[in-house]
């Protein structure tokens, strides 16, 4: 680590989404921010612990860019590289072993963005998995998953995927080979173009979100959140409240199932992000575990009001190579409140006309943060293309009780409007 006040390259963060910046501002932490291709960062009106912007052409030159960080860490060196944007984890893991920073290495990180790699580590851990078969671009999608002996219906996703992009469920032979094509379509922009999927088959159950801090191999499970119960075919994200009211045998088996997974996976450090489902209700089932903080930050709001553990300012302590400052223990941290993020629906697709409701929710007493994506003027592609999310809307409750009828509210007071002469020119 440097003499001076540490430094992270923090990349593809959000300039509008201030939990991460404010979380370094407490940690006394400076960030160089490599701004995301698709947003201009104002170097007038730079985020909080901002000192200076590192544009990078990550996603079409890797390579110059490790060139880049390698000069810039030789002219002033960093303590770290840090994102909360799953594609580029890797990226960040191989960036920081070049350098000989603090980092989970790059086939750890690997492992934990391929759901291939991933799912046939977990289950040779004797983990619970879905079953699953992969599909290669050669493979015939309805003989792979009969051989397979997987039943319908399935869900097909991209390898390398995330929020829930291109996700689809199939509910017969004859659907899957257009179904198959349909998410090789959407997930082109994924690293591997798409070409890699999985099938698996569908678990019906609740899902949940597991936030988690990791420190010298110790796993510190902060929140165990309830997302829902999506049926599909697309997944939709709605929802996320924590603590999720469960029974406390099945609370504890998806502790363990977790802390089993970090071992199988091999994250030994930092942050992490799991999706599981509890098959029946009560079986934890791992879908997918991202070496990161979660949402984008949204993690770090739902953790940190249910623990009072501030997440994202303890997870860039680890990325600088600093010890934590709280006692990070093995096993589920205790609940002292209720935190909940509200995913607005798109409700539709189409030209956005007007978007009802957000200005009497953002003077709700609970609620912290209206994080508003789509605006008027732009335009909602129909599932499963994923255009964005509309808003988030996080806020405070005393109990997850308080946390689900206020999401019941918001439900009713929150609409979408399209145009209807160009919703037809939309889908297309």
């Amino acid at each position: 680590m440097t003499d001076s006040r540490p430094t992270l390259v923090l990349l593809h963060q959000r300039a509008g989404l201030p939990w991460v910046f404010e979380a370094a501002e407490r940690a006394g932490i400076d960030l160089v921010l490599v701004p995301r291709p698709d947003e201009r960062v104002d170097p007038d009106r730079l985020p909080p612990a901002v000192v200076e912007l590192l544009p990078l052409d990550l996603p079409a030159d890797p390579a110059g860019a490790l060139e880049v960080l390698r000069k810039r860490h030789a002219d002033a060196p960093f303590d770290g590289v840090v994102t909360l944007y799953d594609p580029l984890v890797p990226f960040a893991a191989e960036a920081a072993e070049l350098l000989g920073l603090p980092g989970i290495g790059v086939e750890v990180a690997r492992s934990a963005q391929d759901k291939r790699v991933m799912r046939e580590r977990l289950a040779a851990a004797g983990l619970n998995v879905p079953r699953f078969v992969r599909l290669d671009p050669a493979d015939d999608p309805a003989a792979t998953v009969e051989s397979a002996g997987l039943t319908f219906p399935v869900v097909v996703k991209p390898a390398l995927g995330m929020s829930s992009l291109g996700v689809t469920r199939a509910d017969s032979s004859a659907a899957l080979g257009a179904v198959v094509a349909e998410v090789r379509r959407v997930s082109a922009g994924t690293a591997d173009g798409g070409a890699g999927l999985i099938v698996e088959e569908y678990l019906d159950g609740p899902e949940y979100a597991v936030e988690s801090l990791v420190h010298e191999g110790r796993v510190q499970v902060l929140s165990i959140g309830y997302k829902g119960d999506p049926k599909g075919p697309y997944f939709e994200e709605s929802v996320y409240r924590a603590p999720a009211p469960l029974p406390e045998a099945v609370r504890a088996d998806v502790v363990r199932e977790v802390i089993a997974a970090h071992a199988a996976l091999g994250v030994s450090y930092g942050p992490t992000h799991t999706e599981l489902r509890l098959r029946g209700g009560s079986t934890p089932y791992l879908l997918e575990m991202g070496a990161r903080i979660g949402g984008s930050g949204v993690s770090h709001y739902i953790a940190g009001h249910v623990t009072g553990i501030d997440f994202a300012a303890q997870a860039l302590r680890l990325a600088a190579g600093l010890p934590p400052t709280v006692t990070l223990r093995e096993g589920l941290a205790e609940a002292v409140a209720a935190a909940a993020n509200y995913i607005v629906p798109c409700g539709g697709h189409g030209t956005i006309t007007a978007v009802h409701g957000l200005d009497g929710v953002r003077a709700d007493r609970r609620v912290d943060h209206v994080v508003q994506m789509l605006a008027p003027g732009d335009v909602v592609r129909p599932y499963p293309d994923f255009t964005g999310y509309p808003a988030f809307v996080l806020s405070r409750h005393e109990d997850t009780a308080e946390a689900e009828e206020f999401h019941a509210h918001l439900e009713r007071a929150v609409r979408i409007d399209y145009a209807p002469a160009t919703t037809e020119g939309a889908a297309s």
